[in-house]
């Protein structure tokens, strides 16, 4: 059955309309990358804003660099956003793949609980997991930052519906090859849904790289400090001068954006059932 065309109209009226909320979505990001470029002689909050400086300058951004130790907080928020993607998708891997594919009493019921979790607020467990991380002697370390991401009832359940879509036929065939349960985890599993690996992982890496409130209460030694701590720092050190601000801003976003792009060409379908024998 050949599909209907859509009048051109419609189209046009469905681009525009997308477009308009695209720009919408752009403008405040638009805005503070050109306030970062712009010389202390322009005025920032011109109406209409001008989002192409006169004179573009980099010396907001070495202001920046060489008044505060950015390089140390870069560091530090990679290393912590690293770990912990990497921590995510062992963990929840591991826990979603039993919940998918083997058969144990309580399984529905345990699932159902893990994503009852989802709907409790950070701030109810705030407080308890502060003591708890203070008691094991984490607060001001990296363990301690990345301790209550390791991981999420959400990468569960994301892992265990993509485990849930594999034919059973790879399993089948690993287990008369003589592979062990972690054998099929590792080698016929994960390669299966690894789009649901990078989404995970990009999702835990931004959540990672942006977190201001749990390195703002299990931090107080700025050497551990992370790039929104430090962004934050600006606002006190330069009686909020929007351009350094701003400048600090683009040196934090621009890893998230540049993780983006490389891992977004791995969220493509794998053909999970092209290993199956017709």
């Amino acid at each position: 059955m050949t599909p209907t065309k859509r009048p051109l109209s419609q189209l046009v009226w469905t681009y525009f309309t997308l477009g308009i909320i695209a720009l919408a979505m752009l403008l405040p990001l638009i805005w503070l990358i050109s306030t970062a470029f712009k010389s202390p002689s322009e005025n920032i909050f011109q109406f209409p804003p001008r989002l192409i400086p006169l004179q573009p300058t980099l010396q907001n951004f070495v202001t920046v660099w060489q008044t505060n130790p950015f390089g140390q907080y870069l560091f530090n928020s990679t290393l912590v956003a690293v770990l912990t993607v990497a921590l995510n998708l062992l963990f929840c891997s591991l826990a979603a793949y039993p919940l998918a594919r083997m058969q144990f009493r309580g399984r529905s019921t345990l699932f159902t609980l893990i994503v009852a979790t989802i709907l409790i607020p950070f701030q109810i467990v705030m407080i308890p997991l502060y003591i708890l991380v203070v008691q094991l002697g984490l607060r001001n370390t990296y363990l301690g930052l990345i301790f209550p991401a390791i991981a999420s009832a959400f990468g569960i359940f994301l892992l265990r519906q993509a485990f849930q879509g594999v034919p059973k036929e790879l399993e089948e065939a690993a287990r008369m090859d003589g592979c062990a349960e972690l054998g099929i985890w590792w080698h016929v599993m994960l390669p299966s849904i690894r789009p649901a690996l990078v989404t995970l992982a990009i999702f835990v890496f931004i959540g990672s790289w942006s977190d201001f409130l749990w390195p703002l209460i299990i931090l107080d030694r700025p050497e551990y400090y992370t790039l929104p701590l430090g962004v934050a720092k600006l606002a006190g050190a330069f009686s909020l001068d929007w351009r350094l601000i701003a400048a600090g801003s683009v040196i934090s976003i621009a890893p998230i954006l540049l993780f983006f792009l490389v891992m977004q060409r791995y969220i493509v379908p794998t053909e999970a059932g092209s290993g199956v024998k017709g």
